[in-house]
């Protein structure tokens, strides 16, 4: 799925500000290392990401998108590694657990990734 995809996707399926939350977290969890999602859906979650990181989100904060950019380009930086962490527990917890999963189920549902016949375990 290229860029293209994903963009036309979000205009097809428009988040609410809790999933654009839900889009932020996965990608902390991706920068973080901790997404245990395919690589291929890792992909796809950060253009989903790069899509809606302008959308106001429900419970996290937009000063978490700069960090973001930096911490893309800097992955060799221990101090932006310690502070992506602390940013990913704290979204973590702000989300329910089954908002989460209510997210993933919604974007395997709405054809963005791949559904599942047995739910493995992911972002």
């Amino acid at each position: 799925m290229t860029p293209e995809h994903v963009q036309q996707w979000v205009k097809d399926h428009p988040l609410s500000p809790i999933h654009v939350d839900c889009a932020v977290t996965v990608m902390l969890k991706i920068i973080d290392g901790k997404c245990k999602m395919r690589p291929t859906e890792k992909v796809l979650m950060a253009l989903l990401y790069d899509c809606v990181k302008h959308l106001p989100g429900q419970l996290l904060q937009a000063d978490l998108h700069p960090l973001i950019a930096t911490a893309r380009t800097r992955e060799d930086d221990e101090a932006l590694k310690n502070l992506i962490y602390e940013k990913r527990l704290m979204a973590e917890t702000a989300i329910s657990r089954p908002v989460m999963k209510g997210f993933k189920a919604m974007i395997r549902e709405q054809g963005l990734l791949e559904r599942r016949d047995v739910e493995e375990t992911e972002a």
